[in-house]
């Protein structure tokens, strides 16, 4: 009996933990992706427009996440958490690239 019920309290923590994680994955990769805009504007790779199309995207995903989160009370849904991955993903590639452009 013991031992079932602490298999049920480590499963809980590590269920617990997980979102923790995930959550505390979105916002390190929004600040990593805003320093990243930040060094691009001070060397020069970004040009003003660039900049500005970035921030928008970032402004409008962040938008999204929070409007996500209040109808969830506060969590993001395994559905949404994989759909802001895959939107965070794109804005790394968009970032990437309008930094190697060239210009």
């Amino acid at each position: 009996m013991k031992r079932m019920i602490l298999t049920f309290v480590t499963a809980g923590l590590i269920a617990g933990t997980t979102g923790i994680t995930f959550a505390d994955d979105i916002h390190q990769r929004k600040v990593n992706q805003q320093e990243r805009i930040g060094n691009g504007v001070k060397n020069g790779t970004l040009s003003p427009r660039e900049t500005a199309n970035l921030e928008n995207k970032e402004a409008r995903l962040n938008h999204e996440i929070h409007h996500d989160r209040v109808q969830n009370g506060g969590n993001l849904t395994n559905k949404e958490k994989a759909q802001v991955n895959r939107q965070q993903n794109h804005l790394s590639r968009q970032i990437y690239k309008d930094k190697h452009d060239g210009k």
